[in-house]
């Protein structure tokens, strides 16, 4: 069963369908309907740069990864270097630091 059954008609200028295209494209919306229902009903869309997010979760894939590298030489050596585990805990720290500080952007919008 489809969630929306009623529809209203809107008539545009000449030049408006484009406009309201190129606003769509600026807020990263690709369905009409939506962005259209959205700003009818809200009066804004907001759209977040999440790039710093995306590389911090990189860095921790990263540093993850060598996090079960290092496990793995561990337990089939039994034996791994106190500096490469203190390089890995500072790195780590500093991820963290990282993520506190984008969270606390975030939480001033």
């Amino acid at each position: 069963m489809r969630e929306y059954t009623d529809y209203i008609r809107v008539m545009l200028k000449k030049g408006d369908r484009e406009k309201i295209e190129e606003r769509m494209k600026e807020a990263g919306i690709k369905n009409m309907s939506a962005y259209i229902r959205k700003m009818a009903i809200d009066g804004y869309v907001v759209r977040l740069d999440l790039s710093d997010v995306n590389e911090v979760a990189r860095l921790l894939h990263i540093n993850s990864n060598n996090l079960n590298q290092y496990a793995k030489q561990a337990n089939t050596n039994g034996s791994i270097y106190y500096g490469d585990i203190q390089k890995l805990k500072r790195q780590h720290e500093e991820l963290c630091n990282l993520l506190k500080a984008i969270y606390q952007r975030l939480l001033t919008i």
